[in-house]
């Protein structure tokens, strides 16, 4: 595909520099949230500042530029091997040019690699369909709020969870309780109820690729979301754990089918920094649509 690599570039350059604008309206309304004159409208303002500068001067959100997610629903017969030389060679190109940061390190000498590229980085999941075009997915998660993501096993005697949607509510709260401002709240969560150990985080990521504002199409999950929200904003955890009203800006869950003995809910906790962007490419390589 003609300009795979440019277009891919791109990708990361506008993910590391410019929130959604769903995400955008979260923080906006957060900052309304806040009292004048508190440590967390202070909090907050600092964010939407930054966010601001960021887009103006095209620089990274957050000198943790993070994991390197991408996400990518391909037709059948496609190409993924060249799709993931594109890509390696695209990152390599976005680290050259400050887009993102240098953070790949081997974990067994401690060497960076300079470049992002090693095992792991950047990580793509290729997900197959019967359709002519690429939709292409990238998260960018910072090391601080991948730090406080939580599984949980029940039942949980610590938290009094059981195997049911109210124990579930237990520990994802619990989850929220623990990260207090280490992940850079105010936070969006992504769960996963079900599943095992890897395939639950895994969905527990793919949440995070909702916008904020869709409404699950379960009904109890959709009703679970709305509460984790309204409870963790009255902990007065507030922006960046200074204290205030805006604790979370989302909760998305979704849920895997599980085996009898197992009972995991596993959280990914993502930083108000919710770098989160796609396209659309049709056949030759050129952008139909940007997703958010």
């Amino acid at each position: 595909m003609r300009n795979l690599k440019a277009n891919l570039l791109e990708l990361v350059r506008r993910t590391s520099a410019e929130l959604p604008e769903d995400v955008f309206r979260a923080v906006d309304a957060g900052a309304g949230a806040e009292l004048a004159g508190t440590t967390g409208a202070y909090a907050m303002d600092i964010i939407t500042r930054n966010i601001d500068l960021a887009k103006r001067k095209s620089q990274p959100i957050c000198q943790d530029t993070g994991s390197i997610l991408f996400f990518v629903k391909v037709p059948v017969g496609f190409d993924q091997i060249a799709f993931e030389a594109a890509t390696r060679a695209a990152v390599a190109a976005a680290t050259a040019k400050g887009y993102l940061r240098q953070n790949s390190v081997d974990s067994v000498t401690g060497k960076n690699s300079g470049n992002n590229l090693g095992p792991g980085s950047p990580t793509i999941h290729f997900y197959q369909y019967r359709g002519t075009r690429l939709d292409v997915r990238l998260i960018l998660k910072g090391g601080g709020c991948e730090n406080v993501g939580a599984q949980y096993s029940l039942p949980d005697p610590r938290v009094g969870a059981n195997r049911d949607l109210d124990g579930v509510r237990k520990v994802i709260l619990d989850a929220v309780v623990q990260a207090q401002g280490k992940g850079c709240s105010p936070g969006i969560l992504g769960v996963c109820i079900g599943g095992d150990r890897a395939t639950g985080y895994l969905h527990s990521k793919e949440q995070l690729l909702r916008t904020l504002d869709d409404v699950n199409p379960d009904p109890p999950l959709a009703a679970l979301e709305r509460d984790i929200v309204q409870t963790a904003n009255k902990l007065g955890i507030g922006p960046m754990g200074f204290g205030g009203r805006t604790t979370l800006l989302g909760c998305k869950i979704g849920a895997l089918n599980r085996l009898p003995a197992s009972f995991f809910v596993s959280i990914s906790y993502m930083c108000w920094a919710y770098r989160r962007q796609g396209f659309v490419l049709d056949g030759r390589g050129a952008i139909v649509k940007w997703l958010y």
